[in-house]
Parts: C-alpha cells; structure tokens; sequence
C-alpha cells in the first residue's frame, strides 16, 4: 500500500491524515516542523505520554483540555502541583484520567527543570541528538530509531517517566528532529525547507 494519499486539493499527503479531519492541519502545520520551545517541547513529550496505548485522534481532539488541565505545560507551574492537583484531573473527563500518566507529567516537569539547569534548555538538549543524514531510514517504516532508544535511556537515567523509545520515536517525528514525512508528501519538503532555515540551539 502506497503511504501516500491525494488530499482535498489534490497534492500527496502521507496517507495517515486521511484518518479523520482533525489529522489534515495537525499533519500541514505542525507534524515535523522543528520546534525549540520548551514549553511546546515539553506539551508534545507528554502527549506523546498520554497517547501510549491509545489513538493519536484520542488526545488531538482533547488537547485544549490538557492544555487547560496542565497550566498550558509550562513545567515550572506544573512542577508545583501537589495530591490535590493529581485529584482535580482524575476527575477531569475533558482529558484522560489516568493516575500513572498524569503523575509523570508532574514528575517530568521537575525534572525538566532539572535539565534546564544542567543543560541550559530542553531544546538544547534534544537538538544536540539530532541524527546524522545517513542514520535515517525509509519514513514511516520504523517505531523506534537508535536515536529514540539512545534519548529513551538517557532520559529514563535522569528520571523521567513514560519516555520508552517508540514513545520517543514519535516526539523527535513530531517536533521535528527527523523529517518522517513520506517521500513525495507535499509537506515533506516544506518540512525541508524549515528545517534549512532552522538554527538548532546549543
């Protein structure tokens, strides 16, 4: 089956935007673009978190709602929260409600905060992993990448929780650290293009 797919306008898309239309902006604006926000590092790492073992429509269509729930994923702010914050988001049904994923997301703001200190910013840090043209495979045959299992075991020895290496996989495709777009998605070389304009911090 081609991974690729015509979309409303007629250009190739990578097929898995065709899903449901809340995947067609995800995949056009963001999915791939580098990021070097930290705060945007950090919301997209812990989604990546929220989506283990769900669909990813699941947590884009209740992304505001994690948004809200955890003060906009500034970790600073998220790193305060105490028992009573874990409680008011089990009973949030606007995101999911699960003890362990919501209890990491608290966990590895602290810990993000430990990294800003030691590494000067969560972007930093990730994009010095960023891997070398010929460590990349064919896009979208792969879950895991020595990259993803490489920063999997470096961040699961500073501490943070729900990090395992496909988890990871799918925040370096999502902030872009590797280009997964098909070949001959239309975004692919938009992606390209940013990623040329792109200076990675250090």
């Amino acid at each position: 089956m081609s991974p690729l797919l015509p979309g409303p306008d007629g250009r190739l898309r990578c097929r898995w935007c065709a899903g449901v239309p809340e995947f067609l902006p995800y995949h056009d604006r963001e999915w791939g673009f580098p990021v070097a926000d930290d705060v945007r590092l950090f919301e997209k790492l812990s989604l990546e978190a929220f989506q283990s073992g769900l669909s990813w429509r699941t947590i884009l269509a209740k992304r505001e709602n994690f948004r809200a729930a955890f003060a906009g994923f500034e970790f600073d702010r998220v790193a305060r929260f105490d028992d009573r914050d874990v409680q008011r988001l089990l009973a949030d049904e606007g995101i999911v409600r699960h003890r362990g994923k919501i209890e990491a997301v608290i966990h590895n703001a602290r810990c993000a905060q430990d990294m800003v200190a030691q590494e000067g910013s969560l972007a930093a840090y990730f994009w010095r992993h960023e891997p070398r043209a010929d460590e990349l495979g064919t896009p979208q045959t792969a879950s895991t990448s020595p990259t993803s299992i490489a920063l999997s075991k470096d961040l699961k020895k500073r501490g943070w929780k729900f990090v395992g290496p496909t988890t990871v996989f799918a925040f370096l495709q999502a902030m872009g650290l590797i280009n997964d777009h098909a070949e001959g998605c239309v975004v692919r070389d938009e992606v390209a293009r940013a990623r040329r304009r792109f200076k990675p911090p250090r």
